[in-house]
């Protein structure tokens, strides 16, 4: 074997050793699966259109987005949303009469879903307007109830319906006497409302949750809430 062929070989072999030192290379620092936990990928969602459907009331779109799944890939989706701004809602308690004040109105989507008259018992409660959670329940329970609150306490807040209506709700509770109570309350006639102010103690609120006279989701988490912590411990 001349020279030039022993030459020709070396490089081949070479050659060689250097495309599998590449490849071995190439295996050890492949990254793996990608893990995806939500607080690590801010850029899941990449909006692709939005079609506003209704502004009459309040706003209800239907976006087209592509979602970065879990397993790394994209997946194209589109969802409808109804956006009827934030709100907040409150219990009044007095703890050493062991009552709550609840308000009764008519609510129209639930008479057309099974409700018969259309009724419903409910803590009182609005929509923020543009004011903070605290101002928006003070003006509520004057406006609904008559009553003035004098001490509102943040329990929590939670998303009512996820899948589809964009609304966080902020929860309070309060004590109230008698004394606080300065109007009739009953909510505003050029909007609609016409409002019952009912006084029940906390041990028959809850068992119009088991009766089914109470169904409203807000009022059901905070006359749980306020069983399983206590009145006392709400003030």
């Amino acid at each position: 074997m001349g020279a030039w062929h022993r030459r020709f070989v070396g490089l081949l072999r070479l050659h060689e050793i250097i495309l599998n030192c590449t490849f071995l290379h190439a295996l050890t620092t492949m990254p793996s699966a990608p893990l995806l936990p939500p607080d690590a990928t801010p850029s899941r969602v990449k909006v692709v259109d939005v079609q506003l459907l209704s502004d009459n009331w309040y706003v209800l779109k239907k976006t087209t987005f592509d979602y970065l799944r879990r397993d790394g890939s994209w997946q194209r989706q589109s969802r409808e949303t109804y956006d009827r701004g934030n709100g907040a809602v409150i219990l009044l308690f007095n703890t050493r009469r062991n009552t709550v004040v609840l308000t009764r109105q008519f609510r129209f989507p639930t008479f057309v879903n099974g409700n018969a008259d259309g009724m419903m018992v409910e803590a009182c409660a609005g929509l923020l307007d543009g004011d903070d959670p605290e101002t928006c329940i003070r003006r509520e329970a004057a406006e609904e109830t008559g009553f003035q609150i004098r001490n509102p306490r943040k329990l929590f807040e939670a998303y009512m319906s996820p899948g589809s209506v964009t609304e966080k709700l902020h929860f309070f509770a309060a004590e109230y006497e008698a004394a606080d109570q300065v109007s009739q309350g009953g909510g505003h006639v050029h909007e609609g409302e016409d409002i019952e102010v009912m006084e029940l103690s906390l041990d028959d609120a809850l068992q119009q949750i088991t009766s089914g006279a109470i169904q409203d989701g807000k009022t059901i988490m905070l006359l749980q809430h306020a069983a399983l912590v206590g009145l006392k411990n709400l003030a």
